[in-house]
């Protein structure tokens, strides 16, 4: 693997991202942690934009855990019916929703050794969690992340793990506590898998990714 890009380079690039985005959210739409939880779920495979259209009245119907129950299987597919795996993921909802009541007095656990033991919960998912509601410097490295981390060598790694430790471990302290929100909204938006938008692209000069695009995109 290539070496990461050295301090200086980093706390540059992040520094700019940070100008351009003081406060960086998560896209999902959620109101606590148990429905962010839901969210970041159902949103493996899944837009952002599709997700938010198909939680509005899942969260109007069930926004607990006890509700999520009492809706069942059912009924949480037909309010997720329009994105990908949703027979699953519906299983999945209803499931980590008794197991959050069984297991943890119905509150979402601060942990994330807890949160991965809640069914569809996995490592990027525990680490949005951790991050969003509880201010945690976690990486929820997903495949924007991924990518803008090798191509821009901020944090190469050749999976994702690999990835996330590469960015605890290079990127400045001052920046981790935003870094995944930083890293993903550069990918969806500017590097861009099929064609990086090189020319808006606010750290191009300190990217060493060849070749760049050079004609104005719209």
């Amino acid at each position: 693997m290539p070496a990461p890009l050295a301090y200086g380079v980093q706390h540059a690039i992040f520094a700019r991202l940070r100008d351009a985005n003081p406060q960086p959210v998560t896209e999902l739409d959620y109101c606590d942690a148990f429905t962010l939880l839901v969210a970041v779920a159902l949103s493996a495979q899944a837009t952002d934009a599709g997700v938010n259209k198909a939680t509005r009245g899942l969260f109007a119907a069930a926004p607990t855990p006890q509700a999520m129950v009492a809706l069942g299987v059912e009924g949480v597919t037909d309010h997720i019916r329009t994105i990908g795996l949703f027979r699953q993921k519906a299983r999945n909802a209803v499931a980590l929703s008794q197991r959050l009541i069984d297991d943890y007095g119905g509150q979402v656990p601060s942990s994330r050794a807890a949160l991965m033991t809640l069914p569809g919960v996995g490592r990027k998912t525990a680490n949005v969690v951790l991050n969003c509601i509880w201010g945690l410097p976690a990486q929820a490295v997903d495949t924007h992340i991924f990518r803008v981390g090798n191509r821009t060598r901020i944090a190469p790694g050749r999976d994702e793990s690999e990835v996330e430790r590469a960015i605890e471990d290079n990127v400045p302290a001052e920046f981790q506590g935003n870094a995944h929100h930083w890293l993903i909204l550069h990918g969806r938006h500017i590097c861009q898998a099929r064609r990086p938008r090189c020319t808006i692209c606010p750290v191009a000069d300190l990217c060493p990714y060849e070749p760049k695009t050079t004609d104005p995109l719209p």
